[in-house]
């Protein structure tokens, strides 16, 4: 008998299951996620899986982590302050996919240096104003990002960058060609400028993790779930946490055809933060060709090919004013609810809410909370930043008495964004409780907050709702809406659309709308809805999901274990490494293969495809071991563009892939 011991850290459960010789779930828990330790919320939840079993924890042989962390940071815009060095690039590049809005103020430096498309030096690098601007910006970054243009036909400044950043300042160092092996200079930036903001978070996640594991007797090697559902070593994800992005939902997806033998299916699974959406065809959920796009960001990371959107159990929920009734919105933050803040802080909580129920006018930051988040370094904050840090301390409080004035809240936004300071406020979480169908925090703090939050007056200058139930039944009834237009945009996006509208736009078109649930019936029959079934995942979807599917009129599947599928997925995976690479042939009879050693060239296509393959698969395989692999397998596949001139077929540029996999290496 075999037992593996999956773990999931989500915004607001971190869940446990063991299973049983790969086919049986013989127990699942969970635990409420601890932002200032992750390892905390593991250790509880594995403890009580462990518990719940009765099994010896030596008997263990892998133990696997899918973690939201990545996603979320990047959604919510948090992690670490770092440097990001372009070499070959210029000033403007500095606009493209997103970078200068990355950076949010980080040092950047713009030299000298890079390559031709052919792999030939454009100019020498600028070691030596690359050694000063170290000099003055090592000591206030985390880590760094090196990006030259064309590294991928020569890596060699990125390479000499990064042994100088080293040299310099002993700070860890994301390089673009280890990231991606394809071109656009500006986008390898971005990855390679997020995974530096994420080694920090990523290593502390997987350091506390494995110790919090040996202390309850788990001695099995620790895998983490990649963005495409692949596991990958621990030491891995540490060198490349950018590929841990999605690597939650993708795990989740994995469960889902794991538990439900599903081919075709929409699969949404809805979380604290997020509700990310896949599509599942022949059995196996497709790979992003353009790259994994987290919140506003589009990678070049391999990843499920998934949307992603800032709705959640947990999700902000803002007051609409426009019109005469008015409305809430979700998202795309996160908030802590109400509801369990309360449970660690009641006094300060129920006495806050209970004041401002008593002002006849309400105020702008009723039912809001903010708190710090102990135990985390600060680094680089501005003199107003540090200032509100310091009034915030270490308890709860509300938030206005922390802020004294509207510039205020900028610094309380950058705080947010550092992950330094948590804002509590009303969520879909507590209109759930406020509605008794969840029933685990503390309900009569929720409805208070949602009698707050609808005292507030429409265009019309009425309450939006008097009444917390009321209240409640808004904010859920707006969850299902945004679901739904996120199931339905995501379906749109996949189909083959003769409309010539964006998805979101179909998704939110009126004829789209008014032939929901049931359609619209009058001169026009209009009716709208899924035609492949929805599979629910999340903790949260046997309350959420029921109106979702009837909305849209599809056959809802709720797995048994939906609410731990992730942490299903965790370990029912394969660890595999893809690596890809180039031959080009920069002059006629001359066919040159792009290494991470630098290019070599070859008289004949073949014999450069070959050499290519053999470097691929060998360091494919190298890889996968490393990543925690055994029986490993390699598949191969050529993509040659070729083009006629003279009735000759003349060699253009060629791409390999090399792929290798095997079933992750278990302790014995």
């Amino acid at each position: 008998m075999s037992l593996s011991l999956g773990v999931d850290t989500g915004g607001t459960y971190t869940d446990a299951v063991l299973i049983r010789d790969e086919r049986d779930v013989i127990a699942s828990a969970k635990a409420l996620t601890t932002r200032h330790d992750l390892a905390e919320g593991i250790g509880a939840a594995v403890a009580q899986v462990l518990d719940s079993a009765n099994v010896d924890p030596a008997d263990i042989t892998l133990a696997s982590l899918s973690t939201t962390l990545a996603t979320n940071a990047l959604v919510e815009g948090q992690g670490g302050r770092v440097g990001l060095i372009l070499i070959g690039f210029r000033e403007a590049d500095l606009e493209k996919h997103g970078l200068a809005q990355a950076l949010a103020g980080d040092p950047v430096l713009v030299i000298d240096g890079g390559h031709d498309h052919a792999g030939g030096e454009k100019a020498p690098l600028d070691d030596a104003r690359l050694i000063a601007w170290l000099a003055e910006h090592g000591e206030e970054v985390s880590g760094f990002a090196v990006a030259a243009q064309f590294a991928t036909r020569n890596p060699a400044h990125e390479q000499r960058a990064a042994a100088l950043i080293a040299e310099q300042t002993g700070q860890p160092v994301s390089a673009s060609h280890h990231l991606s092996a394809k071109l656009n200079g500006p986008k390898r930036a971005l990855t390679a400028l997020l995974n530096a903001r994420l080694i920090g978070m990523i290593d502390r996640l997987i350091s506390r993790a494995e110790a919090r594991l040996r202390e309850l007797g788990v001695a099995a090697p620790l895998m983490v779930v990649r963005g495409d559902g692949a596991l990958i070593s621990a030491s891995f994800a540490r060198e490349r946490p950018i590929e841990t992005i999605l690597s939650g939902p993708a795990a989740s997806i994995v469960g889902a055809r794991w538990m439900t033998g599903a081919q075709e299916a929409l699969v949404s699974d809805i979380g604290g933060t997020t509700t990310d959406v896949a599509v599942l065809r022949a059995g196996r959920p497709a790979i992003d060709p353009d790259g994994a796009r987290v919140g506003p960001y589009r990678t070049m990371v391999e990843a499920v090919a998934m949307r992603t959107f800032g709705l959640g159990g947990d999700s902000e929920v803002h007051f609409v004013s426009e019109g005469l009734k008015g409305g809430v919105a979700l998202g795309p933050r996160r908030l802590l609810p109400i509801s369990l803040l309360a449970m660690e802080a009641r006094d300060a909580v129920h006495d806050a809410l209970e004041d401002q129920l008593r002002r006849a006018v309400p105020g702008e930051h009723d039912g809001r909370f903010v708190r710090r988040v102990v135990g985390l370094a600060v680094v680089g904050l501005e003199a107003r930043e540090a200032a509100l840090l310091e009034r915030i301390g270490d308890v709860v409080r509300p938030m206005q008495e922390v802020l004294r004035n509207r510039i205020e809240i900028k610094a309380l936004k950058r705080l947010v964004e550092r992950g330094l300071i948590q804002i509590a406020g009303v969520t879909p979480s507590d209109a759930s409780h406020v509605l008794g169908r969840v029933d685990v925090w503390d309900k009569s703090a929720a409805q208070k907050a949602l009698r707050l939050f609808g005292r507030r007056r429409t265009g019309a200058g009425n309450m939006l709702a008097p009444e917390p139930d009321v209240m409640a039944q808004i904010i859920i009834d707006q969850l299902t809406h945004q679901t739904g237009l996120a199931l339905l945009e995501t379906a749109f996006a996949e189909e083959e659309n003769p409309f010539e509208l964006p998805a979101s736009q179909l998704a939110q078109h009126v004829l789209t709308q008014r032939g929901l649930s049931g359609g619209h019936r009058g001169l026009v029959r209009v009716e709208t809805g899924l035609a492949t079934p929805l599979i629910g995942l999340g903790a949260s979807a046997q309350s959420y999901y029921p109106a979702v599917g009837d909305l849209l009129g599809c056959k809802l599947d709720l797995p048994e274990h939906a609410g731990v599928a992730n942490a299903v997925g965790a370990v029912v995976g394969r660890v595999t490494i893809r690596r890809s690479g180039t031959v080009t042939s920069p002059n006629e009879g001359l066919f040159r293969v792009h290494l991470d050693s630098g290019p070599e060239d070859f008289a004949s296509s073949q014999d450069a495809l070959a050499h290519l393959e053999q470097c691929l698969g060998a360091a494919a395989k190298h890889n996968a071991q490393a990543a925690g692999a055994e029986d490993v397998r390699i598949t191969t596949q050529r993509d040659i563009r070729t083009t006629q001139a003279e009735a000759r077929e003349i060699f253009v540029e060629a791409t390999i892939t090399v792929e290798a996999s095997g079933r992750p290496r278990i302790a014995r």
